[in-house]
């Protein structure tokens, strides 16, 4: 996706207690809202002032709450498939939480098979969704795997979205979202919702699921340079 974004600096966030910083989530507040305010740190630490935020699933409750948190540093805005309101967490995912004391006990290869079925269910594109999956299961694989999941659900406030859902219709600014439209985690009234929140225009991707980034990633790639563009003719 990234190199498909024109002219445009690109900066990517880990949150903390994922992907290759799972280790350092130990024992920390790996929450979603906790994860906005590490966001708008590192910017800080970055010096810069102002950005369009990009977000997907997680990601985009992240930079919601962040472009809330401090508007002026929130230039634009872009959603993907991503959690809000009450939309979350899934009842897959609920499911996994309440037995969450077996889970976490499961080794790595037993683990794997219910892993590997949720990453797939979110494709609809099945090679991409094999690559996915062994990109995906690395970290998890070298940093606990069940155990580090479970410790990531753990994490999981819907009050996190909710208090600041009420807020989402402030935010003056360019916005685009784009939603697969055959997404089962995420369904797509609820990017709808954020659309009509947000006064943006909502890019259907028919047939797409939840990981549309990866699946469809011109789509996420044109909303960003729609935005850029339109932050760009705003500064005149």
């Amino acid at each position: 996706m990234v190199p498909l974004v024109a002219d445009a600096r690109c900066l990517a966030f880990e949150m903390l207690g994922y992907a290759g910083s799972i280790p350092l989530g130990e024992g920390r507040d790996i929450s979603v809202a906790a994860q906005a305010a590490r966001l708008l740190r590192w910017l800080d630490a970055l010096g810069i002032d102002r950005a369009v935020l990009v977000g997907h699933d997680l990601g985009g409750g992240v930079v919601q709450i962040a472009a809330v948190t401090d508007p002026q540093r929130c230039a634009g805005l872009v959603l993907s498939n991503a959690i809000a309101y009450d939309s979350w967490p899934i009842p897959s995912v609920k499911a996994m939480r309440a037995a969450g004391a077996i889970v976490e006990r499961m080794p790595a290869p037993l683990f794997r098979p219910t892993f590997s079925a949720f990453i797939a269910l979110g494709h609809d594109d099945r090679r991409g969704g094999a690559e996915s999956r062994d990109v995906h299961w690395g970290p998890y694989e070298q940093h606990g795997a069940a155990p580090a999941f479970v410790r990531q659900i753990r994490s999981l406030r819907t009050e996190d979205t909710l208090a600041i859902a009420d807020r989402l219709p402030t935010l003056h600014l360019p916005a685009r979202v784009v939603w697969g439209a055959a997404d089962r985690f995420q369904k797509l009234r609820f990017g709808e919702r954020l659309a009509r929140d947000l006064r943006a225009q909502l890019t259907r991707v028919e047939g797409g699921r939840h990981f549309v980034p990866e699946d469809h990633p011109g789509a996420i790639a044109a909303a960003i340079n729609d935005v850029v563009a339109e932050v760009r003719h705003r500064r005149g």
